[in-house]
């Protein structure tokens, strides 16, 4: 089973998996994955509500900290910020990549790019993770 395989069947019926998180990459490097968008993921105007790309770049931010942190310790998300840049309607599917900026002992910084199927950028979000030690 690939790390992005033990990552998919772990948050099956947490967050993630509701909101149909598909992982499709976990490396140290790099953490991908997809997310079609669903009407109840969607605003009123039948595009990615904006709290649905923050939570969906965050949860590959914060698997990129777990493959980089030593075992036993613990990660939390302690800032994050987001640039919307383009929208994505309902019955597409969307890309994030999720790369290193920091890899510290006490915090990480990971950047998520979210584009669209034809590679339109719609997003960027910065996020720092604390790690806690066990």
């Amino acid at each position: 089973m690939t790390l992005a395989q033990e990552f998919q069947a772990r948050w099956q019926d947490l967050f993630p998996g509701l909101m149909g998180v598909q992982m499709s990459e976990a490396t140290s490097e790099r953490v991908c994955a997809t997310l079609r968008v669903r009407p109840d993921l969607c605003t009123i105007g039948k595009i990615l509500h904006g709290g649905a790309i923050m939570a969906f770049a965050d949860t590959l931010g914060a698997i990129g900290t777990v493959l980089n942190m030593p075992e036993g310790a613990r990660t939390a998300t302690i800032e994050s910020k987001t640039n919307f840049i383009g929208g994505a309607p309902v019955d597409t599917i969307v890309h994030g990549e999720a790369t290193p900026i920091h890899r510290g002992k006490t915090t990480q910084v990971w950047q998520t790019r979210v584009t669209s199927a034809e590679g339109k950028l719609l997003g960027i979000v910065t996020q720092t993770q604390i790690v806690i030690p066990k």
